[in-house]
């Protein structure tokens, strides 16, 4: 057991020596570990700024997905994606009709699976308080269950109560950035705005929820005002509108979305023949559908990342062998001295190896002084994560061991009487 155990001591100290001599040959030749740098410091730059800029674009994403509503469903004239597997018909989805407040009247009533359901109807309208004005106003017109459905808190003061959705009160609730434009700091609550030519009474802010790609609700920019007062606003009938509700706890997807499809043919008098003239759409098929996309898009840059990173490994790979070559007659009279093979490859592939993860370091350095600069972007955050750094680092240490192998495979492989007399 105490041979074992000095055997141990003796493996660890000769190969502790053996790191602290490639530490002292990267020291020796600083224009030679400068060059085997900068090849893996391009390659971990490259590949972790894809990452994080792939990280950046899905959190992007999936945040505007899921502001929706994972479970919410919109019955539209329009669908997500085509039909049946077909190609996707505009020509015939513009011939449908839009939805109509009757129907959803009728949905709500008759529905047993729906937890809560809202019409909801958009319009643009330049809004105006004394004299500053606002032309980016998206009107929001919905029912009373619209708050149950829209993910969207209110920062400063309240909802509309039942009595105002239906009866046609001249309210509004504001997005974030509409109040910021018509207030500049101002408490805007019980102030009267103009909602192009109508005057409106502000009884709420939306809180702030910032930029998203696929956002569908462009809520800091939007007006919130109740159905029935949005008729003294603009012609409801001629605007975009849907149909959106929300599924019970207990039902499924199937059942729910089922059932909304048979009471809409029900109002509708669609023969068992015809085809739906609406289009049941989901926030689940986006989310997996963007799911597809981000794996190929990680897919792409793992190949760009690794041609980048790839050129690095060729770049330590030759340094290696000119090390070795120089320093063949040093490898030989180590191994006159008793060297074993284990403490030659140890040397060359620490060397190696600490090549490799400086690079990464400074490739990981300077991502995170680019994600520094422009990662303060409400519309585009960039995070460098833990996961990446170490992704990054890990990358670094794989590609220099296995660029530095077949040089150090070849210096531990050596004849010592042949590697004294090379010169």
């Amino acid at each position: 057991m105490k041979s074992l155990y000095r055997k141990m001591v003796v493996t660890f100290k000769l190969m502790a020596e053996s790191i602290m001599f490639a530490f002292g040959s990267l020291k020796g030749d600083k224009f030679r570990t400068f060059l085997s740098l900068f090849g893996v410091t391009i390659g971990i730059f490259s590949i972790v700024t894809v990452f994080t800029a792939i990280d950046a674009l899905r959190a992007n994403v999936e945040t505007g997905l899921q502001g929706m509503g994972g479970s919410t469903i919109y019955i539209q004239e329009f669908p997500f994606a085509p039909e049946d597997g077909e190609e996707y018909k505009w020509w015939e989805f513009r011939t449908r009709p839009r939805p109509k407040y009757e129907e959803f009247s009728y949905l709500k009533n008759n529905s047993k699976t729906a937890e809560a359901a809202a019409f909801v109807t958009f319009r643009s309208l330049n809004l105006k308080y004394n004299r500053n004005s606002y032309s980016d106003g998206f009107i929001t017109a919905h029912t009373y269950d619209w708050n149950k459905i829209a993910s969207s808190p209110i920062e400063l003061g309240r909802y509309f109560s039942v009595h105002e959705t239906q009866s046609s009160v001249p309210v509004c609730i504001l997005g974030h950035s509409v109040a910021e434009n018509l207030f500049f700091g101002e408490d805007p609550i019980n102030k009267i705005i103009k909602i192009g030519s109508a005057n409106v009474r502000v009884i709420g802010v939306l809180k702030k929820e910032g930029e998203s790609i696929v956002s569908i609700f462009d809520t800091d920019n939007s007006v919130w005002v109740p159905y029935t007062f949005a008729g003294s606003l603009f012609n409801v009938k001629r605007s975009s509108s849907m149909i959106c509700a929300i599924p019970k706890e207990a039902v499924s997807r199937e059942e729910f979305i089922q059932e909304m499809k048979l009471l809409m043919r029900s109002i509708r008098r669609l023969k068992p023949a015809q085809k739906d003239n609406f289009a049941v759409n989901e926030m689940t098929f986006l989310i997996n559908t963007t799911k597809e996309i981000f794996s190929g898009i990680s897919l792409a840059g793992w190949v760009i990342g690794g041609f980048s990173i790839l050129i690095g490994g060729f770049g330590i790979a030759n340094i290696m062998f000119v090390s070795v070559k120089e320093r063949t007659t040093l490898i030989g009279i180590q191994k006159a001295l008793g060297a074993k093979k284990y403490t030659i490859l140890t040397q060359f592939l620490a060397e190696a190896a600490a090549l490799a993860i400086a690079g990464g370091a400074v490739g990981i350095l300077m991502v995170y002084l680019l994600v520094m600069a422009v990662g303060n972007s409400e519309s585009f955050p960039m995070q460098l994560s833990l996961y990446n750094i170490t992704r990054g680092l890990i990358i670094s240490s794989v590609i220099g061991i296995t660029a530095g192998f077949i040089p150090a495979y070849t210096a531990s492989s050596l004849n010592p009487v042949e590697a004294i007399n090379s010169k």
